[in-house]
């Protein structure tokens, strides 16, 4: 039995003016966002901004405002880069899939926040007694990943159901990828920083779950 949405089909017409290449106004705004926001924290000492306003498990009943504000953190240009590249990709299918009108907006970032924020609650999941912070949009991102595997599996007019070969091919990547980086310790242009790789996985996945809903919240 398919979990689609056909409710959230949009018409032929439609379909045929969406743009292939280029990315839709609120993911260009979020790449931009991404990008200028580290230019802006280089501002102020790293330390004191990623102690700050970074997530800590352990803290995270007394400053829960940080599952928010660390997606908003990063700690290098690369780190910053790489998310901003990666949220443009697999931010666009989800965008337009969404609309840019005022509903579908406000549907792809809410979206986007609560991935980020699942995603940070899974690394705390894992590691309830970690006192390091973390910082980064790669959880987001991989909720934008989930979100664009199961409209990959619907042709991108649709949402595909979940075991669909895109979702489980995606995540099964998603999987590979964050266990050599775990194995070898190689993260490129990262400088040595630790991997969450466990936000990755959470943030994939609460955005495969989550696509449906932001679906009807855009469509009303």
């Amino acid at each position: 039995m398919s979990d689609d949405l056909p409710s959230t089909e949009l018409p032929s017409t439609e379909r045929a003016r969406e743009p292939i290449f280029n990315a839709p106004w609120p993911v260009a705004a979020l790449g931009v966002l991404i990008v200028g926001g580290y230019g802006l924290q280089t501002f102020f000492p790293l330390e004191a901004v990623v102690m700050g306003w970074g997530f800590t498990p352990t803290l995270m009943a007394a400053r829960p405002e940080t599952l928010v504000t660390a997606i908003f953190l990063h700690g290098s240009w690369p780190h910053a880069l790489m998310n901003a590249a990666f949220a443009v990709a697999f931010g666009a299918p989800v965008a337009r899939f969404l609309g840019v009108g005022f509903r579908g907006v406000a549907a792809f970032v809410l979206f986007y926040l609560a991935t980020g924020i699942l995603a940070n609650l899974a690394f705390a999941a894992v590691h309830p007694h970690e006192a390091i912070p973390l910082v980064g949009a790669s959880g987001a991102v991989s909720g934008l990943m989930g979100g664009t595997a199961r409209l990959i599996a619907g042709r991108g007019w649709r949402i595909g159901p979940i075991f669909s070969p895109p979702v489980l091919t995606l995540g099964a990547a998603t999987i590979v990828v964050n266990l050599l980086v775990v194995l070898t310790g190689l993260a490129p242009g990262l400088d040595g920083a630790t991997i969450a790789w466990e936000a990755h996985l959470g943030g994939y996945l609460a955005g495969v779950l989550l696509i449906p809903v932001a679906a009807r919240l855009a469509r009303g």
